[in-house]
């Protein structure tokens, strides 16, 4: 296995259906799912998953992380901290697509209050297939890690 085709997942305690349920479609589509994600309903906090699964992104044990909470804002923004993590919510295919094209994100957050499983699939398809398209778009990237110190 390599880091190529490894995506870590994560989630609070509230989106672990949602998360078997993209792990299971991105195994189907010839990804690992890497998922490190609670599996009983007890209360965990967010923020926790949310690093620990950017950790492994940024360390490059894993090409791509998806992460969940109830509106997908909180984790990402504990993802977010973690230096070389570009992570944006996304709740309809155009905005993952975009910032994958754009922003070169390597994280994906979905909030699961938000958007039922087959938009959160097709939000993950979109995602997966984009390509960072370089170009302009290189020098913002740029910008966005300088701010990171």
């Amino acid at each position: 296995m390599t880091a190529s085709n490894r995506i870590v997942l994560s989630s609070d305690h509230a989106a672990i259906p949602l998360r078997q349920a993209i792990a299971a479609h991105i195994a189907a589509h010839g990804w690992v799912a890497v998922d490190i994600g609670p599996t009983t309903p007890e209360s965990t906090p967010y923020p926790r998953h949310g690093e620990a699964a950017a950790r492994l992104v940024a360390s490059g044990d894993c090409r791509f992380g998806i992460i969940l909470c109830g509106t997908g804002q909180g984790i990402m923004m504990a993802a977010n901290k973690v230096k070389g993590i570009r992570c944006g919510v996304c709740a309809d295919t155009f905005s993952a697509r975009m910032i994958r094209q754009h922003n070169d994100a390597n994280m994906l957050s979905i909030g699961v209050r938000v958007v039922g499983e087959g938009l959160a699939l097709d939000i993950v398809d979109a995602f997966l297939s984009a390509q960072f398209e370089g170009g302009r778009h290189a020098a913002r990237v740029e910008m966005i890690g300088a701010l990171e110190g």
